[in-house]
């Protein structure tokens, strides 16, 4: 083979790696979330299946929420769908008294689940309304302690994926269903101003 004909080779090599890399990229921003409305259908989808995903694995906290003054549910998977510059997570807290819905965002210090796990749901059941409104209007931050409090079950065993924080409840889902702990210690959230207007 020639010099030219192994030029000739090289450019189209190139060539086809740019127009893959292209493809790739054009897969990865199709169908992008332009207005407001479309991310806020994105975040209540989100809700309603993690709370179908909560009832299937613990079905008793589906009575739990529905007699708590809210609830709230976050999540990190599948950020960059909702949030493509946002690092970190989205939820919406749900008044069940007003039913108002309060989009909100979380942002994570040093997050433990674990083994690293990145791609979890929360679920929050607030016990008390004046708890509730806290959280939504003063944002929010777990400290160091945040999974310290695990509760225990009537033999005194620590229920996966389940602690009780200054009356809120929180339930962590992992793929694989409820998390062995839970944690949101490192963990703020606060309302998503875009969202909410």
């Amino acid at each position: 083979m020639n010099n030219q004909s192994k030029s000739i080779y090289k450019v189209a090599g190139y060539l086809l790696t740019t127009v893959m890399l292209l493809v790739l990229t054009g897969c990865t921003t199709m169908n992008p979330l332009t207005t407001v409305d479309e991310k806020r259908q994105r975040v209540l989808a989100m809700r309603n299946a993690t709370l179908q995903d909560l009832y299937r694995v613990k079905p008793q906290t589906s009575s739990m929420i529905v007699n708590a003054p809210g609830y709230a549910v976050f999540s990190d998977a599948n950020v960059n769908l909702v949030f493509a510059s946002f690092s970190g997570g989205y939820g919406v807290v749900t008044n069940n008294k007003t039913l108002k819905e309060t989009f909100m965002k979380m942002g994570e210090a040093g997050i433990g689940l674990g083994l690293g796990i990145k791609d979890f749901r929360s679920i929050f059941i607030f016990h008390n309304e004046a708890v509730m409104n806290r959280f939504i209007n003063e944002g929010w931050q777990f400290g160091a302690h945040a999974d310290a409090a695990a509760i225990l079950n009537d033999q005194g065993d620590a229920v996966g994926g389940e602690i009780v924080l200054d009356n809120i409840t929180i339930f962590q889902l992992t793929k694989a269903g409820l998390a062995l702990q839970a944690t949101v210690k490192g963990t703020r959230y606060w309302k998503d101003e875009t969202l909410n207007r």
